[in-house]
């Protein structure tokens, strides 16, 4: 698959990854929720570490500047 994630968008996938795993270890919330966020959170870092979004895939968009 092609990269379709740029440069900044991947910093801000793992930051927001970090912050996501962050709230699911401490926020005081039910345990559904958590392991709801913490699963939202390992896919949001995964496309940051492949560079690659299946969303951006289904709708066109590309933030990477390398065609």
């Amino acid at each position: 698959m092609r990269r379709n994630v740029g440069g900044w968008d991947r910093a801000a996938r793992a930051a927001g990854a970090l912050a996501m795993m962050v709230c699911a270890g401490l926020a005081p919330m039910p345990l559904g929720a958590r392991v709801a966020l913490a699963v939202v959170a390992l896919y949001v870092a995964g496309t940051a570490l492949v560079g690659t979004c299946l969303g951006y895939r289904l709708m066109g968009k590309s933030t990477c500047p390398v065609r």
